[in-house]
């Protein structure tokens, strides 16, 4: 299906670039930014960059963890053949759900600004994870988030929950869960700051890689989309997750695996802290990495390594 705003009278829509996204609200939230961003970077009207939703296997699958099902890729490949194909031509894709390894004849062009990294706690009687009852019911589909809670929290009730923002948020509102996290650069694009109840720091809960970021994906051959994009780009964000995903990459990273990693830009320097964790939070590996904001991939490698050399037996099973 498409997603279109109608041409004014008399004059036909004929649309330049076709922008390709999953049908979440989040999801559409995220394209219609890129959207907008494009439209006003050219001076294009919005019915020049129709989106056309594209429903993934991992929108279909809510009874099981991804890590049970395929991994990230699940959220993405049916965008990618419909990208392949020419159906679309850009695809718009929080970060985080992007594999470390795009189909040939696909590339990353780009990210627009980052939003706030942070985890949110959604809380029906907390503000914070240490005010949450004993033995709290706390849903996440996260296996970073999971894990992070076992080793904060280790009478916590841990349970799978997936489904849209919404759901989880209806979910805790019902009193089904106690609690649960999300990421608030999510809600924030969806305007639902108001359910809040505490934000998590970045000591406490180290994000995704990716978290906060909107990724840009084009056809490696298509010169006039990479030129188009350009405009909107972020280049700090571009460094950020250089460093974050060649860090996952050597980590080979999926949805097997708690890994948190999150990289800040300042000038021409770049800071990465990564993190491994076990399933149940009992045992971990981290460490940092700081250098030229020229060799982000090369330091966030290096970091990967090392942190798989160190990785406590069991946390890759």
């Amino acid at each position: 299906m498409t997603d279109t705003v109608e041409a004014p009278q008399g004059q036909a829509a004929q649309a330049r670039y076709v922008v390709g996204t999953r049908g979440s609200p989040l999801a559409l939230a995220q394209a219609h930014e890129f959207a907008g961003r494009l439209g006003s970077a050219h001076g294009w009207p919005v019915a020049e960059l129709p989106l056309e939703v594209i429903r993934t296997t991992g929108d279909s699958i809510q009874d099981r963890a991804l890590s049970e099902a395929g991994g990230k890729g699940l959220f993405t490949k049916e965008i990618d053949a419909a990208q392949l194909a020419g159906r679309i031509d850009f695809a718009i894709h929080s970060a985080k759900d992007l594999p470390t390894a795009l189909p040939e004849g696909l590339v990353i062009a780009g990210y627009l600004p980052r939003e706030d990294v942070r985890d949110a706690l959604i809380a029906r009687e907390a503000r914070s994870v240490a005010e949450l009852r004993h033995g709290a019911v706390v849903g996440s589909a996260s296996l970073r988030r999971q894990a992070m809670l076992r080793r904060a929290r280790p009478d916590l009730d841990i349970v799978l929950l997936r489904g849209s923002v919404g759901t989880r948020l209806d979910k805790v509102a019902r009193g089904e869960l106690d609690a649960t996290l999300l990421a608030y650069a999510g809600l924030k694009r969806l305007g639902l700051l108001d359910r809040i109840s505490g934000v998590l720091s970045t000591q406490d809960s180290l994000p995704a890689v990716g978290q906060g970021a909107i990724a840009i994906v084009i056809r490696a051959d298509d010169a006039a989309a990479a030129e188009a994009v350009a405009p909107i780009l972020c280049r700090d964000t571009g460094i950020a997750l250089a460093a974050e995903r060649a860090f996952l990459t050597e980590l080979d990273g999926s949805c097997r695996t708690p890994i948190a990693g999150h990289a800040t830009v300042t000038g021409d320097h770049v800071h990465l802290r990564g993190l491994l964790l076990a399933p149940d939070g009992t045992a971990c590996a981290e460490d940092e990495r700081s250098g030229p904001a020229s060799e982000a991939a090369a330091l966030g490698a290096e970091l990967g390594r090392h942190l798989r050399a160190r990785a406590p037996q069991g946390i890759y099973g």
